[in-house]
């Protein structure tokens, strides 16, 4: 039966909900994954994630090849026909496949009538590739960014933008973070080479390893017994800054799926932890992930705004807000993002940001440590949210991270760096 799933009009149909629909890929995606083979799996999660990378050039070499563009119940195959070219110009898959697999998806999604279309539509690419190409790459749309992020990428990082960009639109690294509770980091890395494959350390972060090529999780020594998780580089820098100790009472917000969580318990397994999170499907992963690294913490649903309706009037001796964001910083992971994300967003986020961090801070002792951290690069939700939080808080102090008047550290996408991440570490007087 697993032969009627035509990939590519599934691809097809998972692209058009995120870009008619503002559905979000990483809901989209896992149960269309659990309908196909595991061989599949892997190219279902390509062809989705590729297309909406590179979406601006598939948009326009579409707009070159047809006179006019398919709207209303024909849109699906618009985006089948991106799929099409995205495999012709950014994957191996032998073109004969690429075409006869993406033609056929027509009958799957009912409009078999279009057959001819999409072959007439993909081989006149194939007739046109070089100058098309040539003429795209002076194009605006070469940087495959929405216009409205793109400058505000220019305007924050006039010197460095095109590399955010470039980086931003390209695969992502596989970091891996290991469990020093089991393995130091280069006892792990002896058994990763003995296993066949080879991986590399981070400068600044002291259980970080990059695989030279990703692979599968299982392949992984000790990934089932809790060894080793995945986790990008960048983010793990949250726990190096936050320095939980064991005994304290240790407060992760806005926590699921519970990486940080479980980080936390590695560097201090004695600390007792609160992870909270507003999302209560989200909250599931938080679970599973503390069950994989058989490790306890207190989980509660709970609204970071409201911190009284979940731990009453409760301090905490650390406290750590990976806050709601832009996700800026995470574009080469979640390629969604680009196309999910408006101008208006930014605004509404900074405020919901402060309104956070303001009901939090009366719950961090006197003396205590708070690390505010996201994965966006937009200094709105980094350095300018710290530098008004500092102002408006007296007792609140700045430490290891920048100076008041350009407050904590930015990390930009790297090609073997870890992701766009942006943290503060504040003491209470």
């Amino acid at each position: 039966m697993k032969k009627q799933m035509n990939l590519r009009s599934m691809a097809a149909q998972a692209v058009e909900q995120v870009i008619e629909q503002g559905q979000s890929l990483s809901n989209i995606l896992p149960p269309l994954q659990q309908k196909v083979t595991d061989k599949d799996k892997a190219l279902l999660q390509e062809l989705c994630f590729g297309v909406l990378r590179v979406m601006p050039q598939l948009d326009w070499l579409i707009n070159k090849l047809m006179s006019r563009p398919m709207t209303g119940k024909q849109r699906t195959v618009h985006y089948l026909i991106m799929v099409g070219l995205y495999q012709l110009l950014h994957t191996r898959i032998p073109a004969h496949a690429a075409l006869a697999e993406t033609v056929e998806g027509a009958v799957v999604i009912k409009r078999p009538q279009l057959k001819g279309l999409i072959n007439g539509v993909l081989r006149q690419f194939q007739r046109q590739q070089e100058e098309l190409l040539a003429e795209f790459a002076n194009s605006e749309n070469r940087y495959l960014f929405p216009a409205w992020l793109l400058k505000r990428v220019q305007q924050a990082y006039p010197q460095q933008w095109s590399e955010i960009v470039e980086a931003s639109n390209q695969r992502p690294p596989m970091w891996l973070r290991v469990n020093r509770q089991h393995h130091t980091r280069d006892g792990w890395l002896a058994l990763l080479e003995e296993s066949g494959q080879q991986g590399f350390t981070h400068t600044d972060y002291p259980d970080a390893v990059r695989l030279a090529n990703a692979a599968p999780v299982m392949s992984l020594p000790g990934f089932s017994e809790g060894w080793v998780t995945v986790q990008d580089a960048a983010a793990q820098g949250c726990i190096t800054l936050l320095a939980p100790q064991d005994g304290e009472r240790v407060l992760d917000l806005c926590a699921a799926p519970g990486g940080k969580t479980t980080h936390i318990l590695e560097a201090a397994p004695q600390a007792s932890v609160l992870a909270v999170d507003v999302d209560e499907q989200r909250l599931s992963r938080v679970y599973d992930n503390l069950k994989r690294l058989g490790m306890k913490a207190e989980v509660k649903q709970g609204d970071g705004r409201f911190p009284a309706q979940w731990c009453g009037d409760e301090q905490f001796d650390r406290i750590l807000i990976d806050a709601p964001c832009s996700a800026t910083g995470v574009i080469r992971r979640h390629p969604d993002i680009k196309w999910l994300r408006r101008d208006r967003d930014i605004s509404e986020l900074a405020q919901l940001q402060a309104e956070i961090l303001d009901a939090i801070w009366p719950h961090l002792k006197s003396g205590g440590t708070l690390v505010y951290a996201t994965c966006s690069i937009l200094p709105q939700e980094n350095s300018y949210q710290v530098a008004a939080f500092l102002k408006r808080t007296p007792d609140a102090q700045l430490s290891e991270t920048g100076t008041p008047e350009a407050p904590g550290l930015q990390r930009l996408p790297g090609a073997e760096e870890g992701d766009g991440f942006f943290y503060a570490k504040l003491i209470k007087q």
